[in-house]
């Protein structure tokens, strides 16, 4: 059964006009000479008790009105992001709720392969366009050939002397199959279509939703893949 909810203001006049038809208590000599922001005074002015009751409705009011504000918030996260995943250079949890909003390049990346060379187009992509409101995100993998360095720091620190990589990285971790971080769980089951190689590339629009899968020999600077970036970034900008 679905249940309506009055308007809050609706409420606050009902409960404000209820107030006012009610016949207060027995009043102290003190309660009788309250003064208000209006300096109202007479028979009509109100007690203590009045104004107390007030109050309290006001409080009531502006909590309920308040609790819808934080579920819309926590509703913008679109699930394809909604997860917590360490960064790859010190491993401390990354909420990726924060890229809300903006246009998310995912990339499953390799340290050892032919298409290693892309890290340059992608960091030259992501400087190009990061103050638009686009974000790469690297998820190094060794699902392919093993051609994944070890460790998070022998990853971190070849990404950073070799390529100067600045756009986000996150753990080595896998990218398909049972295994599969959760982003790309979810990027495979939306796009249905996982990554064949390295370098593959799921572009996410501003609004969360999957916009396009690109394979490894789709370069950075390709000039159809950065006509989509740029098209994604100017819807809802």
């Amino acid at each position: 059964m679905i249940l309506s909810t009055p308007h809050p203001k609706a409420t606050t006049n009902s409960m404000l006009r209820h107030a006012s038809e009610q016949p207060d208590p027995p009043e102290s000599a003190a309660d009788r000479h309250v003064t208000t922001p209006f300096q109202v005074k007479g028979p009509h002015a109100p007690t203590r008790r009045t104004l107390d009751y007030i109050a309290s409705v006001a409080l009531a009011v502006g909590l309920a009105m308040a609790a819808p504000t934080s579920s819309l918030a926590s509703a913008a996260c679109p699930a394809l992001l909604n997860h917590s995943i360490p960064r790859l250079q010190d491993e401390v949890p990354q909420n990726l709720c924060q890229y809300a909003g903006k246009v998310v390049l995912v990339v499953n990346t390799a340290s050892k392969c032919g298409f290693t060379s892309q890290y340059e187009g992608l960091e030259k992509l992501y400087d190009r366009y990061r103050n638009a409101g686009l974000v790469v995100l690297g998820f190094p993998s060794g699902d392919f050939g093993g051609q994944e360095l070890s460790t998070n720091k022998e990853i971190a620190e070849f990404c950073s002397n070799t390529f100067a990589v600045r756009f986000p990285m996150l753990v080595k971790s896998s990218v398909r199959g049972k295994e599969a971080n959760p982003v790309f769980a979810g990027l495979i089951r939306e796009s249905g279509t996982a990554p064949k190689w390295n370098f593959y590339k799921y572009l996410i629009g501003r609004d969360g939703r999957l916009v396009k899968v690109y394979s490894s020999f789709t370069a950075p600077d390709e000039a159809a893949f950065v006509q989509d970036v740029e098209r994604s970034l100017k819807k809802g900008s």
